[in-house]
C-alpha cells in the first residue's frame, strides 16, 4: 500500500513538472508572436488579448488596473513572481515538483531546472523590455526545449514516463488552441483584413512562434492560406503540436500506460479522449470556422481541463496541484 501511495505521489509531481515547463514554453510563444502583432494601430487592445485568452483579466486588474500596454503585460506574464501564471512562477513550480522527484529524476534534470530558474528569479527588468522580448523569449524556449531533450535522454521509461508525457500533451494541446485563438482576437476589430497581406503575414508570424512554419510549407508549399493555417495548427496528423496529434498520443499512452502496467483508473479520462479524438478526426478546417473558431477552441479546452481533473481523480488523490494554472 505504501508503494502505491508514493506511486501516485510521485506520478502527480511529474504530470505537473511537465505541464509547468510546457506551459512555460507556450506562454513565451504566444508573447513572441504577441509582439509582432502589435506593430500594428491596435495598441492596447492588442496586449489586453493575451490577457483575455488566459482568462486573467481580474488577477492582472488587480495588478495593474487597466493599463493594458507591453510593459505592465511582460511584466505580469514573465518576471512578477506574484502572478502564479507567469513564466516564473511555472518554472518555480516545476522546480518545486522537481525537488520531490529527486529521488526519481535525473541529476541533469535537476541541474538544468534549478540553474533556469535562477536565471529567471534574477532578470533584471529592463529584461522584460518590450524591445528586448523577442531575444528574452528565444532564450525562455531554448531553455524549456532544453529540458525535454534531457528527459528524453535521462528518464528512466516507468509509470513515471507516461504521466509526464500525458502531462506534456494535454498542456501542448490546450496551449496551441490559444495560440490560434490569439489570432481569432486579432481578427475581431476588422473582419475586412481577412486575407490581406498583413493577415497573411500575422498567421505566417503565428506559425513561426508554434514552431510550425517548415512542417506547415513542407504540407502547403504553395503558399499561405489563413484557413489551412489554422488547420495545421488543430487538425493535423503529423505535426506534434497540433491539438489532433495530441489527443491521439495522449490517448494512445493511456491506453498503453493502462494495459502495460495493469493500471486501474483513467477510464473516464481515456472516454473523453476517445471523444475528442473522434471529434477532431471528423471536422475540416472549414467546419470549425464555420461553427466558430473560438467556440471551438473554448470546447477543446474544457474538454482537455476535464481530462486533467480525471486523471487527478484516478491517480493523484482528486486534487488538482494547478497552482500556476491557466484557466
Amino acid at each position: 500500500m505504501a508503494s502505491m501511495i508514493l506511486l501516485a505521489r510521485y506520478a502527480e509531481c511529474i504530470f505537473w513538472l511537465a505541464r509547468y515547463v510546457e506551459r512555460a514554453e507556450n506562454l513565451a510563444r504566444i508573447l513572441d508572436v504577441q509582439e509582432t502583432f502589435s506593430r500594428d494601430t491596435r495598441g492596447q487592445q492588442n496586449w489586453r488579448s493575451v490577457i483575455q485568452i488566459n482568462s486573467d483579466e481580474a488577477r492582472f486588474e488587480d495588478r495593474f488596473g487597466k493599463e493594458f500596454t507591453p510593459e505592465t503585460v511582460i511584466q505580469f506574464y514573465v518576471t512578477d513572481p506574484t502572478n502564479p501564471t507567469s513564466i516564473q512562477s511555472s518554472i518555480r513550480a516545476a522546480r518545486e515538483n522537481a525537488r520531490t522527484l529527486r529521488p526519481l529524476i535525473s541529476t541533469e534534470m535537476w541541474s538544468q531546472l534549478n540553474i533556469f530558474y535562477n536565471r529567471l528569479r534574477e532578470l533584471p527588468p529592463s529584461a522584460a523590455s518590450p524591445h528586448r522580448l523577442s531575444s528574452l523569449c528565444a532564450w525562455i524556449k531554448e531553455a524549456c526545449q532544453a529540458h525535454t531533450g534531457i528527459t528524453e535522454g535521462t528518464f528512466y521509461r516507468d509509470q513515471g514516463w507516461y504521466f509526464y508525457q500525458l502531462g506534456r500533451l494535454i498542456e501542448r494541446a490546450d496551449q496551441t488552441t490559444r495560440i490560434v485563438d490569439i489570432k481569432y482576437h486579432h481578427l475581431l476589430p476588422s473582419v475586412a483584413d481577412i486575407g490581406t497581406p498583413a493577415d497573411v503575414a500575422q498567421w505566417n508570424a503565428l506559425l513561426r512562434s508554434a514552431a510550425g512554419y517548415h512542417a506547415y510549407r513542407r504540407k502547403h508549399p504553395s503558399g499561405m492560406r489563413p484557413e489551412l493555417v489554422a488547420g495545421f495548427l488543430l487538425l493535423d496528423d503529423f505535426f506534434p503540436r497540433s491539438v489532433r496529434s495530441c489527443v491521439q498520443e495522449a490517448d494512445r499512452l493511456l491506453t498503453e500506460l493502462r494495459s502495460r502496467f495493469a493500471v486501474r483508473g483513467g477510464s473516464a479520462a481515456l472516454e473523453t479522449l476517445d471523444e475528442l479524438r473522434a471529434l477532431l478526426g471528423g471536422k475540416t478546417i472549414r467546419d470549425v470556422m464555420r461553427s466558430g473558431l473560438h467556440e471551438f477552441n473554448d470546447m477543446i479546452q474544457l474538454q482537455l481541463g476535464g481530462v486533467g481533473s480525471d486523471l487527478a481523480h484516478d491517480f493523484f488523490g482528486g486534487a488538482l496541484q494547478d497552482l500556476a494554472g491557466a484557466a
